[in-house]
């Protein structure tokens, strides 16, 4: 049986915080001027090819509008802007020859399959060995890099123990194109997971506010009522009933941190062998101790929470053109369906 250890950064974020909402109103007493070169004066942390960067993707509004970087600015406009932040590594992070399951890759994105074991950033209690690290490496080796400069751009992430599709943006104006995307929900995100027991309705969406629990802040808590967290929205669908487990596959409109492992908690079916979520015990199924003994089984082919990112799609920074890639299950999550079958076989 898997266990959560409190020393490790098990808490990975996959929330939209990639992007910065600004607010800016224009003072009354000023003078027409470029729109680029207004917020390049007013926003002195951020360079100037990211503000470019942010009008070009559309994620800069005046009065509520899409406008160039040529517009002129005038007293009492109403800028919103969505800036990604920083996406540059700093150069202490160790480049580290780690295999990549590289899925497709051009100038603009990279596509990778993240093994379950695998931490996306460092942290602490995981110092290196993570998708970062491996990115440092491998982006160091491509022509592209320059002056020592590694810009991975982490656009979302994945918890560790979870496997599955990871895009990362490989220069900046990528990065802002697909931020956004992310941001706005607009792009399209399938999860498979095994969950203990039979969802009531085979289909439905869970729309509870999630944050950061009280009482243990490396989980994530549902606030129903919304008084609380960040609205978080996941649709399910029973793909497989086993009786005592089900495979479902969820679709997320949000990305909250661990939001398909609290959602499926707070739907009384938590993750098969989910430690943080108490999925790792037994919680459906018969009282022998032959079925113990074969659930226990279970948890040692799959040692983490069974659920992996399946699909994802977007929108192409570049050629504006959908792209949607597709995963297979890996061995050990495939391996736990398998066993679960045999058994329902025999009963």
């Amino acid at each position: 049986m898997s266990t959560f250890d409190e020393n490790k950064a098990d808490f990975e974020e996959e929330d939209e915080e990639f992007i910065d909402n600004l607010q800016i109103v224009v003072d009354s007493g000023q003078s027409m001027m470029r729109l680029d070169k207004y917020l390049s004066h007013h926003l002195k942390n951020i360079s100037r090819n990211r503000i470019q960067n942010a009008i070009d993707t559309d994620s800069v509004k005046v009065n509520g509008s899409s406008v160039k970087s040529s517009y002129k600015v005038k007293p009492f406009d109403d800028i919103s802007i969505s800036i990604v932040r920083s996406s540059r590594i700093p150069k202490e992070v160790i480049p580290q020859n780690i295999p990549l399951d590289i899925v497709y890759e051009d100038d603009d994105v990279l596509l990778v399959n993240k093994a379950q074991e695998m931490v996306v950033h460092p942290g602490h209690g995981n110092p290196d060995g993570t998708l970062v690290n491996a990115l440092v490496y491998h982006f160091g080796n491509l022509p592209s890099a320059r002056d020592g400069e590694i810009r991975p751009g982490l656009v979302h992430r994945i918890d560790k123990g979870t496997s599955g599709l990871l895009v990362i943006a490989k220069n900046e104006y990528a990065l802002q194109f697909l931020a956004k995307q992310f941001a706005d929900h607009t792009t399209e995100r399938t999860y498979y997971a095994l969950i203990w027991g039979e969802p009531k309705e085979p289909k439905g969406t869970i729309n509870a506010h999630i944050g950061r629990g009280f009482k243990d802040r490396r989980i994530s808590d549902v606030f129903p009522e919304g008084e609380y967290g960040k609205e978080a929205i996941t649709h399910y669908e029973v793909l497989k009933s086993l009786r005592y487990v089900s495979l479902i596959k969820c679709n997320l409109e949000t990305g909250r941190t661990h939001q398909i492992r609290a959602h499926m908690k707070y739907l009384g079916h938590p993750l098969f062998n989910d430690a943080a979520y108490g999925g790792d015990r037994v919680l459906r199924g018969e009282i022998f101790s032959k079925y113990k003994q074969f659930v226990e089984n279970c948890f040692e082919i799959i040692p983490r929470q069974a659920l992996h990112a399946k699909s994802l799609g977007f929108i192409h920074p570049t050629t504006k053109k959908w792209m949607q890639f597709d995963s297979e299950l890996p061995a050990d999550f495939q391996a736990v369906l398998d066993k679960w079958e045999h058994y329902l076989q025999f009963r």
